[in-house]
């Protein structure tokens, strides 16, 4: 069903309860949190009830950040970075970003699918360009604008070893980023390597591989925590966030820490 800019803009409003639910503390003390903004896809978006196991990394980044500094997650099954504008989602989160917040984007999974007019990007034109109005959106409003190249699926080759499969697309990000000096997380990478570290049967195990599905794409509550992981150590890493920001790098998160909500009517 295609929905006008209105009625997203609509749907999205009514969702920040949710995305803000962590604030409570911070704003009964009259001071104001930082928020941490996702625009992205399906392997970041909030899943619900119905889709279980799978989620996405942007519900388990919360488990590795302070309390007072809460994630709206905005990201959004089968987007690109083309859709979502196009559809009216950068439009609700720059109605909402404050001055001091942080916008982090993931877009190329479905930048990629050059059968689909309406998603497709070009790495080198289109999808730079794009990438530039979450920039410059973010800036304008005072927020700092992070970008993050796509998370790799699980692909491996005849002798094992863990493929990429997203073509120029993270390189293009990555030119971008030095261009416009924004800090990038090269979450492609992180992730290649650890798909590599955990091998063919390992990386099973943090996919959604069920009885009846075999997903390479989208992740279980265990790989979304991983690349949660990876995500709030390249947040440090390039000072994005402060040490006192990031919490429980180390430690085992339980699986069970994850919970799908029903999906609002």
């Amino acid at each position: 069903m295609s929905l006008t800019r209105r009625q997203v803009t609509s749907a999205a409003v009514a969702a920040v309860p949710l995305a803000f639910a962590a604030t409570g503390n911070a704003q009964a003390s009259g001071r104001r949190s930082r928020t941490l903004h996702i625009a992205g896809d399906s392997t970041a978006a909030q899943k619900y009830a119905d889709a279980a196991p799978e989620t996405g990394w942007g519900m388990a980044l919360p488990f590795f950040l302070r309390k007072e500094l809460p994630v709206a997650n905005h990201a959004v099954n089968g987007r690109s970075s083309k859709s979502f504008i196009d559809e009216g989602r950068l439009d609700v989160i720059l109605g909402l970003i404050q001055p001091g917040d942080l916008l982090l984007v993931q877009f190329a999974h479905n930048d990629e699918k050059s059968e689909d007019p309406t998603r497709y990007t070009e790495p080198w034109t289109t999808y730079q360009d794009c990438l530039r109005q979450y920039i410059d959106g973010a800036r304008a409003h005072g927020a700092r604008p992070v970008l993050a190249t796509p998370v790799e699926r699980r692909r491996f080759d005849a002798d094992g070893n863990a493929v990429p499969t997203h073509g120029d697309y993270p390189a293009a990000m990555r030119a971008l980023a030095e261009e416009e000096r924004v800090a990038l997380l090269d979450i492609q990478a992180l992730s290649l390597a650890l798909w590599q570290e955990l091998g063919v049967e390992g990386t099973k195990t943090y996919f959604n591989w069920t009885a009846t599905e075999q997903d390479n794409t989208h992740f279980n509550p265990p790989g979304a925590i991983a690349v949660a992981r990876l995500v709030a150590r390249e947040l440090l890493r390039t000072r994005v966030l402060a040490p006192r920001d990031v919490v429980r790098l180390h430690d085992d998160i339980p699986t069970s820490w994850i919970t799908w909500p029903q999906a609002a009517a």
